[in-house]
């Protein structure tokens, strides 16, 4: 087997806390403009082939970023120690391998590793990697984890759930993986948040906001999103991504592990009793049938459109071109930054009680 490449150095989080399997492509210039990149998503160019411009938040925003931080640093805290112990329970510590999804599960993937750390007194080893829907996994990665833990058992790591397609991508990206190797992966995802009920870990099914959605590389260790792009990549390479340095003044990814690993003491017992007390769920694909019911209600064809949770429908506001936004009433006091970022951006808000999400975010089309 010829020697694998190394990743590149990358990202403002320690070595000890994340390693990023990415290619660091900082000096090519991907960024396109919202509309821009909306047309060309839907006129067939792979999302994965540019990068939205990188937003920085306004002050109002900052400021309810860190609002949200404080409301709900413990809330993430007892969901990380439940998603760490499931996944200690279903693989045991020997040769356990966290592996987040980059970008969104990287803050999370530490957060996990940190728990495992504080609860057990073991140190995991924990890497990040591209995957890309409709395009898989990075295989070069995962072949990389292997060649430094030959008997890797790989747990994958995600933010949330949306309507799933992460979920589905990961497990054809596994299956495939598996018919041409000898090791296996398992597909078992991982999730603090799982409003669309289809992870079979996780640490809460209620769709509330993690505050890491607030923010785009500035809470992720300043890597933007991962990039596949054939004109200037490399098959036989690890997934590229950038390393925004020069947002070095904005940056509150060390800052956002700390005050939510502050709580890890304090919610021990609780991260227990839960376990405990928790009655095995089946995995429903439930959220699917909110988005089905809302593609019929609005004339939706493509399903793509339509961006169901908290997380994804912030992520449609800071990155895509929306049409509206639906907002479940029943969780509208959780939602202010929603609502500041659809007024900032002069966004139609409809009301749409009937889904098992707090809100939705709805693509335009171009």
């Amino acid at each position: 087997m010829p020697e694998m490449k190394q990743p590149d150095k990358m990202g403002s989080y320690s070595a000890e806390d994340v390693v990023f399997l990415l290619r660091d492509i900082s000096t090519i210039h991907l960024e396109i403009a919202n509309e821009q990149r909306e047309r060309l998503i839907q006129s067939g160019t792979h999302y994965s082939e540019m990068l939205p411009v990188e937003y920085l938040p306004s002050e109002a925003y900052m400021k309810l970023f860190y609002l949200t931080l404080d409301d709900y640093a413990q809330r993430i805290a007892l969901a990380v120690g439940l998603v760490a112990q499931q996944i200690v329970e279903r693989r045991g510590l020997d040769n356990l391998v966290l592996v987040s999804l980059a970008r969104a599960g990287t803050p999370i993937g530490i957060l996990i590793k940190r728990y495992i750390k504080m609860h057990y007194n073991v140190s995991v080893p924990h890497y990040t990697m591209s995957i890309l829907r409709g395009r898989g996994i990075d295989d070069y990665a995962i072949r990389y984890i292997y060649s430094q833990h030959p008997l890797a058992q790989i747990q994958f790591i995600d933010g949330w759930t949306g309507k799933g397609a992460i979920t589905r991508e990961l497990q054809q990206a596994c299956e495939s993986y598996n018919e041409q190797n000898n090791e296996q992966l398992d597909a078992t995802l991982a999730v603090l948040a799982d409003p669309g009920h289809c992870a079979a870990i996780y640490g809460t099914r209620a769709d509330f906001l993690i505050p890491s959605a607030c923010l785009n590389s500035t809470v992720s260790g300043l890597v933007s999103r991962t990039v596949w792009n054939a004109q200037f990549m490399d098959v036989n390479d690890f997934h590229g991504a950038k390393f925004y340095k020069e947002l070095q003044h904005a940056d509150v990814s060390n800052l956002y592990i700390d005050r939510i690993s502050a709580y890890f003491l304090q919610v021990e017992k609780d991260v227990e009793q839960q376990l405990r007390a928790r009655i095995p769920s089946t995995i429903t694909w439930k959220g699917l049938e909110s988005v089905i019911a809302i593609q019929q209600h609005y004339g939706i064809t493509n399903s793509n459109f339509v961006k169901p949770g908290v997380g994804e429908t912030t992520r449609v506001l800071l990155r895509r071109v929306p049409w509206k936004i639906l907002i479940n009433p029943t969780y509208v006091h959780e939602l202010a930054h929603i609502l500041l970022l659809a007024k900032e951006k002069n966004v139609e808000i409809e009301e749409y009680p009937q889904m098992s999400y707090a809100c939705c975010g709805l693509i335009k089309e171009v």
